[in-house]
């Protein structure tokens, strides 16, 4: 670690937990980011300043005036433009020492996979079950952990999934997919824009404490926070043994 570089990370390098070994694991780890929106946004800035070597970041969307409520990593002067290089061009600012990687378009399930199969963990910062699953499937198939995340209202959900426990519960175990679920989408039913900085934050936390492994991380709960209150509400989630994506049958 060069002179700036302990100068830049000194106050994680202070903690007991992290010190100079930890921050230079946070330096040579690389994570997966779905989604540059407004989870995605808090979660890649607090990855980025907090020095995770590497970053690919996903998304297909292009940056429109109504995500600028929420979505800090994007602004007037990057509208029409990808979220994904939008968020490379924030990052870069935010650390330049960093390698951040933008991908484009949207993606099939194996070249998804692929693109997975690199990082150290994979953060769910997508608005859509369709993602949400097929990222579930993606991180039991690799046994990576998974760090998920959704907002909408005023209400907010947080939940690890880490397969290389194989006690560790996974989306599907949660949330059953039916087939028939009706989503809801900011663009139809809003979202207060704190309440995405708050969930992404938390995920941000969950990712490091695992790439570090410090503390305890939230495999096997479920966190649902109500911002109107700002109460949180546990939820132990227990694995499924008739999952069709985790279990042993």
């Amino acid at each position: 670690m060069q002179d700036n570089q302990l100068e830049r990370y000194s106050r994680h390098i202070l903690l007991p937990e992290i010190e100079y070994a930890g921050q230079e694991k946070l330096l040579n780890s690389h994570a997966l980011i779905v989604g540059a929106g407004g989870l995605g946004s808090p979660v890649a800035i607090y990855l980025a300043s907090s020095g995770v070597g590497t970053l690919t970041v996903c998304d297909f969307d292009d940056v429109d005036l109504s995500n600028l409520q929420r979505q800090i990593l994007h602004s007037e002067s990057t509208i029409g433009i990808n979220k994904a290089v939008s968020a490379k061009h924030f990052l870069n600012k935010v650390n330049l020492e960093i390698n951040v990687i933008p991908v484009e378009g949207k993606l099939d399930i194996a070249s998804m996979k692929k693109i997975a199969t690199n990082a150290d963990v994979i953060i769910d910062c997508s608005d859509n079950f369709t993602t949400r699953y097929a990222l579930n499937q993606i991180a039991f198939d690799l046994k990576k952990p998974l760090v998920s995340g959704a907002a909408i209202k005023f209400e907010g959900q947080l939940s690890v999934f880490d397969f290389r426990n194989p006690l560790s519960p996974c989306y599907e175990c949660l949330f059953p997919d039916t087939q028939d679920d009706q989503e809801l989408r900011c663009s139809d039913h809003g979202v207060f824009a704190p309440l995405v900085g708050m969930i992404g934050s938390a995920q941000a936390a969950e990712v490091i404490k695992i790439l570090l492994s410090i503390g305890e991380t939230l495999v096997g709960s479920l966190g649902i926070l109500d911002i109107k209150s700002m109460k949180w509400q546990m939820f132990t989630v227990k694995k499924d043994p008739a999952c069709k994506v985790c279990s042993e049958k």
